[in-house]
């Protein structure tokens, strides 16, 4: 449906239509189906003015302008609501985007508590360890205590 100066540039598909009880022939780079669909769109604009009281008894250019109009305010509808729709997408997008910073955030916080978590394991593994090994030696220096104390404060070898 591409046109300049008024005549229709070479085109790779071409369509007859009928609209408003007339044949038509659209070219475009639009398929026939699409081409089909414009005109259908037309005729139903069409025939709901004329369901209207009145309408047929206008003029030619009367309905003409009004069928003209009423797409007009179909396309600026149409066009707001995709204006709309872009900019609701777009806040999306940029909720979804922070939302993802967020979680990568609260990935880092994870695996850092996650590393400090196991070095205090490891830290108090250790530590088990080293105060089993202290009571080992406390039960040792007590034993050595209890054998002195019942020997009679007397070390070895002496009378």
């Amino acid at each position: 449906m591409n046109s300049k100066g008024g005549r229709f540039m070479d085109t790779k598909n071409y369509a007859e239509v009928l609209i408003d009880g007339k044949i038509y022939t659209l070219g475009g780079t639009e398929d026939e189906h699409y081409l089909q669909r414009v005109a259908s769109y037309i005729n139903e604009k069409t025939a709901e003015l004329k369901r209207q009281e009145g309408f047929t008894k206008q003029s030619q250019e009367y309905q003409a302008v009004m069928i003209e109009l009423n797409i007009a305010d179909d396309y600026f509808k149409a066009t707001n609501r995709a204006a709309v729709s872009e900019r609701q997408r777009d806040e999306m997008e940029k909720e979804s985007y922070g939302l993802k910073h967020e979680l990568v955030t609260t990935q880092m916080r994870l695996e850092n508590a996650a590393k400090e978590l196991n070095e205090k394991k490891t830290e108090l593994d250790i530590l088990k360890k080293d105060m089993a090994k202290a009571q080992e030696e406390l039960m040792k220096l007590k034993a050595v205590q209890a054998a002195v104390n019942m020997s009679g404060g007397q070390g070895p070898g002496k009378p």
